[in-house]
């Protein structure tokens, strides 16, 4: 089982967004209201519909995963 390529990108930057959210949240936690909206900001990114684009070829053999 795979992902297709879009959704691969797509998790990838997704995921990159994230650790440099945290790692901005973890500098800041001394400052209240930055931590709060880090916080929210972390949470708006996980909870976004990634969209997946249908990819024109039939070449990926397996299980993929969109």
């Amino acid at each position: 089982m795979s992902f297709c390529e879009h959704c691969q990108g797509q998790r990838f930057d997704r995921a990159q967004v994230l650790r440099a959210l945290r790692a901005a949240r973890t500098k800041v936690r001394r400052d209240a209201k930055a931590d709060r909206a880090l916080a929210l900001a972390i949470e708006t990114v996980r909870s976004l519909e990634i969209p997946h684009l249908e990819p024109d070829d039939d070449s990926v053999e397996g299980e993929v995963v969109h």
